[in-house]
């Protein structure tokens, strides 16, 4: 069992920069792929940003490739998303996931869900 919740969403003008965190609780911690989803009103969730335990291996979606930064603090049992350049098409509510089976940057790969945090970028 996993609990996560979400901190740090806001609202940040177009060109901005914010951080997300998402903290976890459960012994395994270390060995569980995290990852960023983002649900956008009127639209399907997506996948945002994926780390493998141990943060090998991190897998990005194409719309926030070279602005977004996912990374992993496991002694704080958290996961963190950093997004820099933002642009008003990152209005969304963002959900971190877990999973301790290999998983990509689908929602039916994770198990575990954090209730949200709300970013807005304006204009």
């Amino acid at each position: 069992q996993m609990q996560l919740v979400e901190s740090g969403g806001g609202s940040v003008q177009a060109g901005g920069s914010l951080r997300l965190s998402c903290a976890g609780s459960g012994s395994t911690y270390s060995s569980v792929h995290l990852a960023w989803f983002r649900r956008a009103p009127g639209e399907e969730r997506e996948g945002v940003a994926r780390i493998s335990p141990f943060g090998r291996i991190t897998l990005y979606a194409d719309s926030v490739k070279g602005r977004f930064t996912v990374s992993r603090d496991d002694a704080k049992e958290t996961v963190y998303l950093q997004m820099n350049s933002l642009k008003p098409e990152d209005t969304a509510m963002y959900y971190c996931a877990a999973s301790y089976y290999t998983a990509g940057l689908r929602d039916s790969d994770y198990k575990y869900w954090g209730q949200g945090t709300q970013v807005t970028v304006s204009s």
